[in-house]
């Protein structure tokens, strides 16, 4: 792990301690709020969409679309490392353009392809381009936001994505309800066309925004995040407690369906209610997880109450359908407190951990760590709380209480290895 000093952005970084709606009046956070929006609101048309557009269209099994995105999954979470290496050889915003236009392009392959065969390579350069972005973006959100806003603009792009994809959702549900191929093709071409238009929206800022930074990394160092341990252990860490939005996503609604008799529409409302609390207690949940002990107490915190929201799921089991839905809505707010706290605390240790002269390929490092908890939470998930009711819900909890108390040693760790290096 490397803490090298910060190097001052070529141009002045906007304040980021105050905003005003979903597009703030700065200028440069005004940007990115637009690209963030476009992005999450074309997400949002895609996702409620995917499998079944891949089933009912174009003809193919569950079973092999459910292996194929797996696969392709593999291959998002390798594309990282590279995708962050070049932007900080080439610049953010070039190799983020590129990777977008890329996303694009193969989204609105999706709508042409009509075997296995192109649909496996389809979702393979889609789930790589698309991967590979996020940790480009995230490494240019470090550049340009000052370091002690840093957390809290993220925060609030963070309430901007949840924005854009509860209201692309939105549109995803009508096209559900519709369940025709022109309904799915152009909610798709939809997608395509908000990244060909965030990635214009990205090569448009500023030329010296989103620069690596302007000291070269020596030789040996433009790697060293994949060889950190302690960088790597705090990802671990952090990619446990992320598991949690697998476990809303999926697990929560299996729960549902066969473990409890809430109303099956359960599910949705909770999602919904999760899109409107994160959007409203994100930037609130920053304030004291700015530097690296406020990020340590945030995430120990997170593990402690996702471990009650398990505890509360759990009690669902038995109870009458409302009495169900009701202990259902208390877990869901307790686990949104642990979400917001955790993705702040992330947010800062995986900046202030990383070697600001190669902080792409740190990025890249972190976001797989995410992608990969992300990929096996399903299988996980299923294998604990779903086969074996409160006692699998207990190893979950166990999970994330672990992890939250473990930041703090592996925060330490990095920081000790850092002076030890003298950087």
């Amino acid at each position: 792990m490397t803490t090298s000093p910060a190097v001052t952005p070529a141009a002045p970084a906007p304040a980021t301690t105050r905003f005003a709606g979903l597009l703030p009046t700065d200028d440069l956070l005004r940007r990115l709020s637009l690209f963030t929006l476009l992005n999450a609101f074309g997400r949002g048309l895609f996702f409620p969409v995917s499998v079944l557009y891949f089933t009912r269209v174009i003809g193919l099994s569950a079973t092999s679309v459910g292996l194929g995105l797996t696969v392709a999954g593999l291959f998002g979470i390798a594309a990282g490392v590279p995708a962050g290496r070049a932007s900080d050889l080439w610049g953010r915003r070039p190799v983020l353009g590129v990777l977008w236009v890329g996303c694009g392009a193969a989204l609105a392959a999706y709508t042409v392809i009509g075997s296995y065969a192109a649909f496996l390579v389809t979702a393979i350069a889609y789930a790589a381009l698309c991967q590979g972005s996020m940790g480009v973006r995230n490494a240019l959100y470090a550049d340009v936001l000052p370091a002690g806003a840093r957390v809290e603009g993220r925060a609030h792009l963070r309430m901007v994505t949840n924005v854009g994809m509860g209201v692309g959702g939105v549109f995803g549900a009508l096209a559900l309800q519709v369940d025709s191929r022109a309904g799915y093709t152009v909610l798709i071409l939809v997608d395509a066309v908000m990244f060909m238009a965030s990635a214009a929206l990205v090569l448009r800022l500023p030329e010296s925004t989103g620069r690596s930074s302007t000291v070269a990394a020596p030789a040996g160092s433009r790697w060293r995040a994949v060889r950190d341990l302690p960088f790597l252990a705090v990802t671990f860490l952090n990619a446990v407690l992320a598991l949690q939005y697998s476990l809303l996503e999926v697990g929560l609604p299996l729960w549902i369906a066969q473990h409890t008799e809430a109303p099956r529409w359960s599910a949705a409302l909770i999602m919904v209610l999760n899109c409107v609390l994160v959007a409203l207690f994100q930037v609130r949940a920053t304030r004291g997880v700015e530097d690296l002990p406020g990020a340590v107490r945030a995430m120990r915190r997170a593990g402690l109450l996702l471990a009650l929201s398990c505890a509360v799921f759990a009690a669902t089991a038995g109870l009458s359908p409302w009495w169900a839905l009701g202990v259902l809505v208390v877990g869901a707010v307790v686990q949104v407190l642990a979400e917001v706290l955790s993705a702040a605390g992330g947010w800062t240790v995986g900046y202030g951990l990383a070697d600001s002269r190669a902080q792409g390929v740190y990025q890249g490092v972190f976001n797989s760590g995410q992608a990969a908890a992300t990929m096996a939470a399903p299988a996980l998930v299923t294998a604990t709380a779903i086969r074996h009711g409160a006692t699998g819900w207990v190893i979950l909890a166990a999970l994330f209480v672990v992890a939250g108390l473990g930041v703090g040693p592996a925060v330490r760790w990095a920081r000790r290895d850092g002076e030890w290096r003298g950087e």
